[in-house]
């Protein structure tokens, strides 16, 4: 079951109170599960049975997203406020410098993270930040339109598409390279997350300047791409391991963007052989 965490977090207007949801389970090193921009920390649970038999799993529902409610008024849903909230998040847990693996938004976030030296290990599967302009453009426009079908979308119609493969296919092909493999409850629940993700226009706002320049030193690195990414290409994994060159680059063969439910084994054991 989900649970709820409060904590206090600094910002322009003083003092802000911040709630997050989130599930935790397994036990050993602590593993943070953080989602793509959107979307909501279910995404995760095809991995999770696998990451919790030698991890302490904590996967969160970013600010905005799932269950969780927006960030206070004068708080941004940028970069900087997410990685202050995040390290916030995880003394209110007594997490010491987990492990973090994330997708698309929760991959950058991750690296934000090791970038300032914050977390043991970070796994990153298909992580934002590496696009030239062309490739942003063409990622934001993608989102923006499955936003706005998403929430013009009835849920009787969600839910009627989302009985048949074709129907799931029709809905989530974008993001999953294996659709039908999504149950229409997953495909229902995600659809409505979207749809209804308070801070999914201010994080696409603020993503706009967003590009990941510098090396991370002293945190190992994994960033992992499935070859059958039609949101942010697989060549852009060439670009991480350029831009952080001792990071491992792993290639998720018939996998999309949201690799977790395409190939669940293939996805645990990556995060696991990151985070040994």
């Amino acid at each position: 079951m989900p649970a709820t965490v409060s904590f206090k977090v600094a910002s322009a207007r003083g003092e802000q109170n911040v709630t997050l949801s989130y599930t935790r389970e397994g036990s050993g090193e602590p593993l943070l599960l953080l989602h793509g921009i959107g979307h909501h920390r279910q995404v995760w649970d095809p991995v999770i049975p696998a990451l919790a038999a030698e991890r302490d799993v904590i996967a969160v529902d970013l600010p905005g997203c799932g269950e969780s409610p927006a960030l206070p008024d004068g708080m941004a849903h940028d970069l900087p406020t997410m990685n202050t909230v995040l390290t916030a998040l995880c003394e209110a847990l007594a997490i010491e410098r987990p492990h973090v693996a994330g997708n698309s938004l929760g991959g950058l976030l991750a690296l934000e993270l090791a970038r300032a030296r914050l977390v043991r290990s970070v796994t990153a599967l298909s992580p934002a930040g590496f696009w030239n302009e062309a490739e942003r453009r063409y990622a934001f426009a993608v989102l923006t339109a499955m936003r706005q079908i998403a929430r013009r979308m009835p849920l009787p119609v969600v839910e009627r598409l989302a009985r048949p493969a074709i129907g799931r296919t029709l809905l989530t092909s974008t993001i999953y390279a294996r659709p039908g493999r999504r149950s229409p409850e997953a495909v229902i629940a995600e659809t409505l997350a979207l749809a209804r993700a308070q801070g999914f226009s201010e994080t696409l706002r603020s993503g706009r300047a967003v590009q990941f320049t510098e090396d991370i030193v002293g945190t190992p690195v994994t960033v992992a791409w499935g070859n059958r990414d039609r949101l942010l290409i697989p060549r852009q994994g060439v670009r991480a391991k350029g831009v952080i060159p001792g990071a491992r680059l792993v290639r998720l063969p018939g996998c999309g963007h949201v690799p977790m439910n395409d190939d669940p084994a293939l996805v645990a054991r990556v995060v696991l052989d990151g985070s040994r």
